[in-house]
């Protein structure tokens, strides 16, 4: 496994200083935003300075770019948001081919319209379902096309919120280009210790053979999420559970500070 962290946990938009200052935390990859060239992260277009700009940065430092963020609310209740959304996924599917980008991330999004990572009771609606749905057999067709690979991340607050839902969607699509994205930490609310290691294990045991990148985030058992190893994920558990799958992708940490990276990068590389 190689470890990662957002980019967006450092500040700047220029793609040589973040991807420096990744490096010196002591990671090895990341998880593109193109916020972090200047860029809107789900822009109209990108120009070819910025790709260039971001290529040489990974060339100059020996930053893996391990995905890059292509999150939209797949589930907007306004088809118009949806179908913009779409257009600029397209955009970021582009990016990522030309920069030779593996994977893209997405949200499967919620009907709450304000914010796509906010519950909203219509999610379990199976109209919520069926959009978001038919939004993602567009968005694999473009990644097909580009030989890129688009990642799914089970959320409490989404429509795909567990593993078993994610495997689901995977066989609804019958593509070999849809990957699932695992956070621990996203697999559960309010749980004790006990009750989170076995959920997580569930999940791995679910998921197996189609996680494409694991996450490093921690959660409180009253929900509150947390720095990895700060919570109630059992970190060694989770690493050895994905081992045991022949997982070696690679586990990115992010909902940390900057001046936390360091400390999270020792922590998890004695557990790779």
């Amino acid at each position: 496994m190689r470890l990662g962290i957002f980019a967006k946990t450092f500040a700047g938009t220029e793609p040589a200083a973040v991807l420096a200052a990744v490096r010196q935390a002591g990671y090895e990859a990341t998880q593109f935003n193109l916020a972090c060239a200047g860029l809107p992260s789900m822009p109209d277009a990108v120009p070819e300075a910025a790709v260039s700009a971001i290529r040489a940065a990974a060339q100059s430092t020996g930053i893996s770019l391990a995905a890059l963020s292509g999150t939209y609310n797949m589930a907007h209740p306004d088809k118009a948001v949806r179908d913009d959304g779409l257009r600029r996924l397209a955009v970021v599917i582009e990016a990522a081919a030309a920069l030779d980008i593996p994977l893209v991330t997405l949200c499967t999004g919620s009907r709450n319209a304000a914010d796509q990572w906010a519950y909203h009771p219509d999610n379990a609606d199976p109209a919520a379902w069926a959009d978001m749905a038919a939004g993602m057999a567009e968005a694999l067709a473009l990644a097909e096309r580009a030989g890129v690979d688009l990642g799914i991340e089970p959320e409490q607050a989404n429509i795909v919120t567990s593993a078993k839902d994610a495997i689901r969607l995977i066989a609804e699509m019958g593509s070999k280009h849809l990957k699932i994205v695992l956070d621990p930490a996203n697999l559960f609310e309010h749980a004790t210790p006990d009750q989170a290691r076995a959920i997580v294990a569930a999940a791995i045991d679910e998921a197996a053979g189609h996680i494409a990148m694991a996450h490093a985030k921690d959660r409180h058992g009253d929900g509150r999420f947390a720095t990895a190893g700060q919570g109630i994920v059992d970190f060694p558990d989770f690493v050895g559970r994905l081992k045991a799958t022949g997982f070696d992708g690679p586990l990115v940490t992010h909902g940390l500070s900057a001046d936390e990276a360091p400390g999270v990068a020792a922590l998890l590389r004695r557990l790779l």
